[in-house]
């Protein structure tokens, strides 16, 4: 009934969201990008990857034409771009810097909205791009908003658990106190309401850190007070449930989960359909597709599944059907360096990559690995004339991205900032116990962020020691001649 039809590995860090318009898929990443592919192959756009956020992607939204995209990210920044051509069309910074963890766009395209780890959401005019308000929602982060169907209304959730209603002058119109236990961690309306003369019914799907997915009843008769109605709890899943999202009809609910699991409900009777097992971490993202029977699952891993559900669909399917977990035998997936790679291995990155047309033209120039890295602007174009515009500036950020790959992807975790997620050259300890590199931990506290990044729980004290045995490991680590038997 489900098949995975697509594995998309171009991310290098772990992916933290995953969103669909009629026409597009679009991925995030901790490695400070977002991605956009065509879903009548999942090929990458010529524009992507996105990348202007300073530090970890946290989430991406489409608006409803597909015309937008929103993101957000830990460097307090929420951007709209273009997905197609990859323009930046507004960076909106919210008030205080702090870091945001998540976005919201209304059907009609009118609001949108950023839920911040300093427990505040900031409401933006979408059209003017100009502030409404920014109200604190919560003493803890908010790590999940969703607008209803309407636009009228939207609900957040932190991370001590409630979830709230809100109207759009962020006026509290609901508030379920320990909705979940450990914490919220994500919600979604479903894409149908009821409306009867004097009242109106939504669904509101949300999980948490107590391995449950929730579904609710939204309601209000007769002009009394907003209600929420547990409808069903759903414990399919073993480990904390990280993110949920309902079909386009509304029959369906899908949630992902720390135990590695994805998760298939029918939403009305509350029964488990499917239990997918593809990714070889946590699942931390689900988003369905409105016009087409895709599920994509986003994960730790790195990678993004693209599933197939259900049968009898006649449309464009892509490649491949692939059972089971599946390395790609690909040299640009290898832990070969790049400098080793062969003429043969540069023709089989290109094709990986949707450069197929290039493969020719390396080949009749010998371009092998060692040749690959050094490649510039001006050499594309007088030593290979290659004038196309377009395809030089997707070529080189290609180029740039398996370098960063290959230069990062395969330190140890302990060395790797939890706020960048990049090597640390001068690591400190904070108040929680985690090691930071200096110059991230300080901007954050800068930021008035008082909170650990990694607990959210208050600092004791905002001063910082420098960790000078890890730094020590990280310097021998950078200074052992690379060996892709050992790493």
């Amino acid at each position: 009934m489900a098949s995975v039809v697509r594995t998309l590995r171009h991310h290098r860090d772990e992916v933290s969201c995953c969103a669909f318009s009629s026409a597009l898929l679009a991925t995030c990443s901790a490695d400070k990008t977002v991605r956009v592919y065509d879903t009548r192959d999942f090929s990458e756009l010529p524009a992507s990857p996105l990348a202007g956020h300073e530090y970890g992607v946290h989430c991406c939204r489409f608006s409803s034409c597909g015309g937008h995209l929103v993101t957000c990210s830990t460097d307090g920044s929420t951007v709209v771009w273009s997905p197609v051509t990859g323009e930046r069309q507004a960076r909106l910074q919210h008030p205080g810097r702090s870091p945001v963890r998540v976005c919201a766009i209304t059907h009609d395209s009118s609001l949108l909205l950023s839920g911040a780890c300093d427990g505040t959401v900031a409401l933006w005019d979408f059209r003017t791009r100009k502030l409404r308000r920014c109200r604190p929602v919560s003493e803890a982060s908010v790590v999940a908003c969703c607008f209803s169907p309407c636009g009228q209304m939207f609900v957040t959730g932190c991370t001590h658990g409630s979830v709230k209603l809100w109207d759009e002058d962020i006026s509290l119109l609901h508030a379920e106190k320990d909705a979940h236990d450990l914490g919220v961690t994500c919600c979604s309306f479903a894409p149908q309401f009821r409306i009867d003369d004097c009242s109106v019914e939504f669904r509101l799907a949300s999980c948490g850190q107590d391995s449950q997915l929730k579904i609710w009843i939204v309601s209000q008769h007769g002009g009394a007070a907003y209600e929420m109605k547990l409808l069903h709890t759903l414990t399919g899943q073993s480990a904390p449930v990280l993110s949920c999202a309902f079909s386009s009809d509304g029959e369906m609910v899908v949630s992902g989960s720390v135990d590695k699991t994805v998760t298939l409900y029918d939403a009305n009777q509350g029964t488990l359909l499917h239990t997918l097992n593809h990714h070889d971490r946590y699942v931390t993202a689900v988003a369905l597709s409105p016009t087409m029977p895709w599920i994509a699952t986003g994960s730790m891993d790195k990678t993004v599944n693209v599933w197939r559900v259900g049968g009898g669909y006649d449309g464009v399917v892509p490649e491949t059907t692939q059972p089971v977990c599946q390395e790609r035998k690909s040299p640009g997936y290898s832990r070969l360096l790049v400098a080793d790679w062969s003429e043969e291995d540069v023709g089989a990155w290109l094709r990986e990559e949707g450069l197929e047309e290039l493969v020719s033209i390396f080949k009749a120039n010998n371009i092998d690995g060692a040749v690959l890295t050094q490649l510039n602007k001006e050499m594309l174009v007088s030593e290979l004339g290659l004038v196309s515009v377009g395809m030089r500036c997707r070529l080189l950020r290609k180029i740039d991205a398996l370098k960063a790959e290959q230069d990062g992807s395969e330190a140890p975790d302990e060395f790797l900032c939890p706020i960048t997620r990049e090597l640390m050259k001068d690591p400190v300890i904070a108040a929680d116990g985690y090691s930071y590199e200096r110059e991230a931990i300080e901007s954050w506290i800068r930021a008035k962020n008082r909170t650990s990044p990694m607990t959210n729980l208050p600092l004791q004290t905002t001063m910082v020691t420098p960790n000078r045995s890890l730094k020590m490991a990280i310097l021998r680590w950078t200074a052992e001649p690379v060996d892709s038997s050992s790493r």
